[in-house]
């Protein structure tokens, strides 16, 4: 009697999912589900949903700075704008913008919270090996900012023995502190941790580190807020700021390497850059795209 029930149930569940085989399994209509399913790439979600999820920083002026009024505003996220009109073929796609501090780029990207990353996100070597890079769309060189009244400090070998702020995520005081590739200076300085460089400006600010070195837009965006700082103007280092995609979209990669080909030639970038650093001392507007990345 149990043996029959229990080869009743059997037979019950093999029918169900020969049902379900069937009705999932052919060429036919599978609903939005399944062409969400069969979209490979960011480009192609964007163009048949004409929405994306796009992630920025929202704590530095100047290129990703959110005060709580809406949308984020700088350079970075006018360039996403830009680039997301041009990939999606509709000027009308609704972007979603998502914080994306430097400790949760790889993650975001990785299990989907964003699609598409623009957010001083420097082209490295180690990431490279986790992320596919588009561009890069601008390439920043980093430097150093210190007190204004700071002497012992005026340009980057100086840090010897300084503090300087390591901010969560980010790669910058490894070209302090490490030898290449990723490193350059190799020195020995003392590092204080910090969550992000809005904070690492605030203890510069309090005397809790002596200084804040990273990519020039970043800190020609914080010294604009005012505050007693000055930007040492002795850059060591190119910093190729790439458009952060999932590990292997290499359609989506190519779709935005066009896209800012057009951004540049057709005047866009420049009027972007003088926008947002326009008056900014020993900065100047790039004329042409940078050398783009391989896809891969």
């Amino acid at each position: 009697m149990r043996v029959g029930r229990f080869g009743a149930v059997l037979a019950a569940a093999g029918a169900l999912t020969l049902g379900l085989a069937a009705c999932g399994g052919g060429g036919g209509g599978g609903g939005t589900g399944a062409k969400t399913d069969r979209a490979t790439s960011v480009v192609d979600k964007v163009k048949n949903t004409k929405r994306i999820v796009v992630g920025t920083k929202w704590d530095q002026p100047g290129l990703g700075l959110n005060t709580g009024g809406g949308e984020p505003q700088g350079f970075d996220v006018d360039v996403a704008k830009y680039v997301v009109k041009e990939i999606s073929g509709d000027p009308n796609v609704q972007i979603e913008w998502k914080e994306s501090a430097s400790s949760n780029r790889e993650p975001f990207l990785a299990n989907g919270t964003v699609d598409i990353i623009f957010a001083t996100y420097s082209i490295t070597e180690e990431r490279k090996a986790k992320v596919t890079f588009g561009g890069p769309y601008i390439v920043a060189h980093q430097d150093t900012m210190v007190r204004g009244d700071a002497t012992e400090i005026t340009k980057a070998t100086d840090l010897a023995g300084k503090r300087i702020c390591q901010a969560a995520g980010s790669n910058s005081y490894k070209r302090i502190t490490d030898p290449p590739p990723d490193g350059k200076l190799d020195l020995d300085a003392k590092l204080v941790g910090a969550s992000n460089y809005s904070e690492c400006v605030s203890k510069l600010s309090g005397n809790n580190l002596d200084a804040v070195t990273t990519d020039d837009l970043i800190l020609a965006g914080f010294a604009a807020q005012g505050g007693n700082y000055k930007i040492l103007g002795d850059p060591f280092t190119d910093e190729k700021y790439g458009v952060g995609l999932k590990k292997g979209d290499t359609k989506t990669c190519e779709a935005v390497n066009k896209a800012i080909t057009k951004m540049y030639s057709d005047g866009t970038a420049k009027q972007i850059f003088d926008k947002w650093f326009g008056k900014a001392k020993g900065l100047t507007a790039p004329t042409a795209a940078p050398q783009f990345e391989t896809c891969a």
